[in-house]
């Protein structure tokens, strides 16, 4: 199959039916997005909805917030390319909902108003603890935000059949794709400073719908090829891919075991459980969905919206396996390649192929391409305006309000300043994406969840469980696990050294593993440890008030 999509016969109609449908969601949401603009009268408002969502709304939203491009696009092209073991993918970021439902969730929802350091600083000096906060969220939400910006310059590529040596415009690929990142972030900011979390959750909503459709439509078509038979799909799939049995077995990608060399063998097996633990720790301290839970009324509601959540996205990745396994046997390891070599493109590439063969020729081809890809599109927005708004309001809330101003600020002023941080934090997320175009986006998400499960997880742990916990220690484990994250990923495989790296041309890598969590978890929490033993702070009184209340809720807005 000619690997450059929508060029030949179609092409013109794939990039009008893209580009129609695109407008059309974008006309949609800014609509939402005004609409909710004018609901947004306080803080309250801005960062937490008015808390007025039910827990199935806040679910959905969740899901919107989780099922990210690195799900849509990561996951399937993973799979694509390495069968079994592109699967833990979603094998980890399921299971982690499990610690975020029976650990994190309602207690809170219950002990905080808008953010993660309102938790934090409760019983603990405010300044050094709301900036250490201030700093891990923008940090984690830039990693995030630099998966989603990846996979829209690669989704753009694919549409316009933009690859080496091809122009659109007058562009370059490579410029083609930078003005795509651009464009996502511009429309990023424009969702967070106009609509806040009212206008967020309602796009998160419409995206979680229109991508459980595309998924479950794609699903059946992929069965139907195969006349449901799934054993039949998974040795298509193997054969084509080249790589015979080894595509349905362990090891292909993680845990390599490499002949004569019992070094790199232990060093890729410890990577595999690195992977493992940073999906399975990471999302009880991501902050943009840790702030959902700030927008449901109760706690009951909070731990309903994280039930929800558990059954859209459980249902979404088992819909990931046939995605990523019909890529591999309908499109073809080597042409997804040949369009992105991260493949972050087989999802839609699929839906091309299924769309010749249901739909009717390149027509049909065109056609259901445009549409998943349109959804892809929508996937992308809502996320990166989800994870905006979680940055832009700690960098507000907890730096501006409680540390420049020592909370002597009106709320006019706090919510002008989260504008101006979006503004700010997607300008940044857009110059760093355009350096990180080689990564595929559902590592780049791993990476993301390891520096969240470094820094935040275990001061907020410590925090809610720990009597002893005080200033100090929270400082020490958001410094120590975040910085340790942060400086083993500067020294590995991802930035540099390898050619898949963010900078291939430059070697500076010395740590083996390319995902830190295996060492930067637990140093997180050892940091923290350390810094409350060596600090006499302790206020047993606060520790009791902060434990009613994320127990019961009381007082808790």
């Amino acid at each position: 199959m000619n690997p450059v999509l929508a060029v030949e016969a179609g092409g013109g109609t794939a990039r009008n039916l893209t580009i129609t449908l695109f407008l059309v969601f974008v006309a949609v949401t800014l609509a939402i997005t005004i609409w909710a603009s004018r609901q947004t009268k306080t803080a309250t408002d801005f960062y937490a909805g008015g808390r007025s969502f039910s827990g199935f709304q806040n679910g959905m939203a969740i899901g919107g917030d989780y099922m990210s491009a690195a799900s849509f696009l990561g996951i399937a092209g993973i799979i694509a390319l390495y069968g079994y073991d592109g699967f833990l993918y979603s094998i980890g970021f399921l299971v982690a909902w499990l610690v975020a439902l029976l650990l994190v969730a309602e207690l809170l929802r219950n002990s905080g108003r808008y953010t993660m350091a309102d938790v934090l600083a409760f019983r603990m000096r405010q300044r050094p603890v709301r900036t250490a906060a201030a700093v891990s969220t923008i940090t984690v939400s830039i990693f995030y935000l630099l998966a989603q910006m990846v996979g829209a310059g690669a989704l753009v590529a694919l549409l316009l059949g933009i690859k080496p040596g091809t122009t659109f415009l007058g562009m370059d690929a490579d410029t083609a794709k930078i003005a795509t990142i651009i464009m996502v972030g511009a429309l990023m900011i424009i969702y967070v400073t106009v609509g806040g979390m009212k206008g967020t959750t309602y796009v998160q909503i419409v995206k979680a719908f229109l991508l459980m459709t595309g998924a479950l439509v794609m699903t059946v078509l992929v069965l139907a090829k195969y006349n449901f038979n799934l054993s039949a799909l998974l040795g298509d799939a193997a054969a084509t891919s080249g790589k015979g049995n080894a595509f349905l077995e362990p090891g292909l990608r993680y845990g390599v075991e490499v002949a004569g060399n019992s070094t790199q063998t232990f060093y890729n097996k410890m990577d595999l459980l690195s992977l493992g633990i940073a999906l399975v720790l990471g999302t009880a301290g991501l902050p943009h969905i840790l702030i959902r839970f700030y927008t449901v009324p109760t706690a009951k509601a909070a731990r309903k919206s994280v039930l929800w959540a558990i059954g859209i996205i459980g249902t979404f990745y088992l819909l990931t396996l046939a995605l990523g396994f019909g890529a591999a046997a309908l499109v073809g390891g080597k042409a997804i390649v040949a369009q992105d070599k991260a493949g972050n493109t087989a999802a839609p590439q699929l839906a091309e192929e299924l769309g010749k063969t249901f739909l009717g020729g390149n027509l049909g081809g065109a056609t259901l391409l445009a549409i998943i890809a349109a959804v892809a599109f929508a996937t992308i927005l809502a996320v990166v305006a989800g994870l905006t708004l979680a940055s832009s309001s700690s960098l507000a809330h907890d730096f501006y309000a409680n540390v420049v101003k020592k909370g002597q600020t009106s709320e006019r002023q706090e919510v002008r300043v989260a504008r101006i941080s979006a503004l700010v934090i997607g300008a940044v997320s857009i110059a760093l994406s355009i350096y990180a175009q080689s990564l595929n986006v559902a590592f780049l998400v791993a990476l993301a969840f390891a520096v969240a499960a470094s820094g935040n997880l275990p001061a907020i742990l410590y925090s809610l469980f720990w009597k002893r916990f005080n200033t100090s220690g929270a400082v020490w484990a958001i410094y120590g696990g975040l910085l340790s994250a942060v400086f083993l990923v500067f020294f590995s495989p991802v930035v540099s050294g390898a050619p898949t790296s963010m900078f291939p041309d430059h070697d500076w890598q010395w740590f083996p593993l390319s995902n830190p969590g295996l060492l930067s978890i637990p140093f997180g929490f050892l940091c923290g440890w350390i810094g409350t033993v060596i600090s006499k702070e302790h206020d047993e009184d606060k520790y009791a008030e902060l434990e009613v209340r994320a127990l019961t809720g009381a007082g808790a807005h």
